[in-house]
């Protein structure tokens, strides 16, 4: 029995002690009590939270549940064999910034955007959503974010963009230091959305390129970047970066080995008894590419395995960081990622035998199961089993309520309404029927997908958005569909190689009535 129930028990047998003394000396005594409560272990029993989020990490990345992987991910294995793996999990959106959004709101993404947040957008919030942090902090949490921010600020501008560059086949525009103002402090950014501190570079491959502390930049960025000649190498697929203010020379390599420092320093400046909320958004293993050379070499999956093989070891350097500082015991660790991976994998899977999106169908972007279906591990000591695997269909809108709960906070009304309560899930307690009723797949406005139970209906021919090589088609034995939607039974073809679109009329009705009913009425979720 936990040291928290005894120091209740005790507690209130001392309450009744007093209620039985001299009415004079009561008030003194009931004080002494109350102080008591507030001091005793089960006061100190709300958890530390970790949330660790990688970037276009695939499903299949993770070896302890890709049998033919061509990474290693030892950090990940232990971690999955200390807590409960999912093995069907999803991100709100196929990218980035939308996924974000709904993980630290308990919102799908496309109740305010669909697309991401571009070079020197302004945040992705609106004033009146409730975040994780906020709800966190107002219930006694320390809260820090680390990492890939592309969330927004609220940035001002002296004049109109004055750069172009030639990228992409086109002439794009870009703002130079010049045009911008940067003598007041960043606002709209996680410190206006319930972080009490912040450090990042916002997005490894957008401007600017410098690092960002709580709302003020370390050093201001006063060179462009020259997207033609970055000034170092890069081994797979491109930079990727965005034209813009950069700090003197500006190393993208230093980006992730600075993070793991900064959050390792962070966890060991927290103390037992005064819970923390830990948001580490990692760069990584979204392109650029970037393993450092202690890393090159350690995977047989190329350049990008080899910086998924760093990817676990900062994963790693968190857990040990937490054990050492004597956190871990009482520290929830969640692991996952904001979308499948990038168009890489195509090559990648023809040339290493190494598929980072599993047995799915498509990739980052796409409707399809492999833009969205993601890696997703909880630890929590002595509260979740270890070893467990859960087959349950979750989303990452569903960290908000599952939280609240743990900790004992209040939703706000309105606030987190696709966000479902998954503690039941986490404690192993038996329930009748699946705990969400439905899971909302989309990415850009227009393709749309519904699962519920076994069924996954999507309301076009194809899932793609990330357009999939002939190579890669014949390979993988894919056919393309001409029905005016789809449906599939994930049960039995979670592959998406059978569609059943005539066979069932009836659920296609029901899916599609659901989906605009979600849509329309701005929840999913009664509370």
């Amino acid at each position: 029995m936990s040291s928290g129930f005894y120091a209740t028990s005790n507690i209130c047998s001392t309450l009744n002690i007093i209620f039985k003394t001299d009415p004079m000396k009561r008030l003194p005594l009931l004080i002494l009590a109350l102080w008591g409560l507030t001091n005793s272990p089960l006061a100190a029993q709300k958890p530390n939270i970790v949330i660790i989020y990688a970037d276009d990490m695939g499903y299949g990345d993770l070896q302890c549940q890709n049998k033919d992987s061509k990474i290693p991910t030892p950090n990940l294995n232990q971690l999955a064999s200390e807590g409960m793996r999912f093995t069907d999990a999803h991100s709100s959106s196929g990218i980035c910034s939308p996924s974000r959004y709904a993980l630290l709101t308990g919102t799908y993404h496309w109740r305010r955007q669909h697309d991401i947040v571009n070079s020197f957008g302004p945040p992705f919030f609106n004033e009146s959503d409730v975040t994780l942090p906020e709800l966190l902090k107002n219930n006694g949490y320390k809260t820090a974010a680390i990492g890939k921010w592309h969330l927004g600020w609220n940035w001002k501008f002296k004049n109109e963009a004055t750069g172009e560059v030639f990228q992409w086949n086109k002439m794009r525009k870009f703002y130079k230091p010049e045009d911008i103002d940067w003598s007041e402090p960043l606002s709209g950014g996680p410190l206006d959305q319930g972080f009490d501190y912040y450090f990042g570079d916002g997005t490894i491959n957008f401007p600017p390129y410098a690092w960002i502390e709580n709302d003020k930049f370390v050093e201001l960025p006063k060179e462009v970047m020259d997207v033609h000649n970055v000034g170092f190498d890069v081994n797979e697929g491109e930079w990727e970066f965005r034209p813009g203010p950069k700090v003197k020379g500006w190393n993208p390599y230093e980006v992730l080995p600075t993070l793991t420092k900064k959050t390792v320093a962070y966890i060991n400046q927290q103390k037992a008894g005064k819970p923390f909320f830990l948001y580490l958004a990692l760069p990584s293993p979204h392109a650029p590419i970037i393993p450092n050379e202690e890393f090159i070499g350690k995977s047989k999956a190329g350049p990008y395995g080899d910086y998924m093989f760093q990817t676990d070891w900062v994963a790693g350097q968190v857990m040990k960081a937490l054990k050492d500082k004597g956190l871990e015991k009482n520290t929830i660790v969640i692991f996952t990622a904001d979308n499948g991976p990038e168009k890489y994998a195509f090559e990648r899977a023809e040339k290493y035998e190494h598929y980072s999106m599993g047995d799915f169908r498509g990739l980052k972007r796409d409707v399809w199961e492999g833009g969205h279906h993601v890696p997703f591990i909880v630890k929590w000591p002595e509260q979740v089993k270890a070893g467990t695997v859960s087959k349950e269909v979750i989303s990452q809108v569903d960290i908000m309520a599952t939280l609240a709960e743990i900790t004992n906070a209040t939703i706000p009304k309105n606030a987190a309404p696709d966000s479902y309560n998954l503690l039941d899930l986490l404690k192993g307690k038996k329930y009748s029927t699946p705990l969400r009723e439905a899971t909302v797949h989309n990415t850009y406005n227009g393709i749309w997908g519904l699962r519920k139970g076994k069924w996954l209906y999507i309301n076009k021919p194809s899932g793609e958005h990330s357009k999939m090589p002939d190579s890669f088609k014949k390979l993988r034995g894919y056919k393309d569909f001409d029905t005016p939607a789809l449906l599939f039974n994930m049960e039995e073809d979670a592959e998406q190689r059978n569609n059943i679109f005539e066979a069932h009329p009836d659920v296609i009705q029901e899916m599609a009535t659901i989906l605009k009913t979600y849509k329309d009425q701005g929840y999913s979720v009664k509370r």
